[in-house]
């Protein structure tokens, strides 16, 4: 467990400017501490302690105002970033040095027993607000855009804006802004409505092309 929290502690350090010392995000930041109460929890949830495991993670979601279910199971290095509202299922799955923002939810779609929540691959930032909602997978390296509502099977590497969430960057070659390889930027994100209006003027200036063409006269002739 102490393993556990050192990395956790330097995932902070690492990630959010703001952090000033060791003692001031052990006892200010309670991302952190429903991280800890979470690892309490799932620790007596795997050993059927099922009644015992809710009470803590209710005491901590009254704490810290973030909810994650005990089942869930949470890798190393995790950053919940302010963390209110965050909601985090039974069947979750987070993987090593993820981040995520306020209002997030990995939420089920229905009242389906097994698997009915995401997996959240290495290295993924789930932004502000966004919903990652189903039992599939979001891929090693994605970005998921704030506001989001994500319900289908994300591949790596990828960035997914909007609602439902489409994929705007694949494969993405932009250098990191950040030493530890995890690019925290959410707001130069691909703006997939004005990348459809891009193409929708394309098409139509061809489509004009075209038919002034067929008629034998330039657009100016026309006009």
């Amino acid at each position: 467990m102490f393993k556990h929290l050192k990395l956790d502690i330097n995932a902070v350090k690492e990630r959010d400017p703001a952090a000033k010392s060791t003692l001031e995000i052990l006892l200010c930041y309670p991302g952190l501490h429903a991280i800890m109460f979470h690892r309490v929890a799932h620790w007596f949830y795997n050993k059927k302690f099922f009644f015992l495991a809710r009470f803590i993670s209710t005491i901590a979601r009254f704490l810290t105002a973030i909810d994650i279910h005990p089942g869930a199971k949470i890798g190393e290095g995790v950053f919940i970033d302010h963390g209110i509202g965050v909601v985090i299922g039974e069947t979750a799955e987070i993987g090593n040095n993820v981040t995520i923002y306020q209002g997030v939810t990995l939420g089920g779609t229905g009242k389906d027993c097994g698997k009915r929540h995401p997996t959240i691959g290495n290295n993924v930032v789930v932004s502000s607000g966004a919903k990652v909602l189903g039992p599939f997978r979001v891929g090693d390296n994605s970005k998921i855009g704030a506001g989001s509502v994500v319900l289908k099977e994300v591949p790596p590497n990828c960035t997914v804006v909007g609602i439902p969430g489409r994929i705007v960057v694949k494969e993405n070659k932009r250098i990191s802004l950040v030493s530890t390889g995890i690019d925290l930027d959410q707001v130069r994100l691909p703006d997939p409505v004005a990348q459809e209006l891009d193409e929708l003027r394309k098409r139509v200036a061809e489509l004009e092309k075209y038919f002034y063409n067929s008629m034998g006269r330039g657009k100016d002739e026309a006009l």
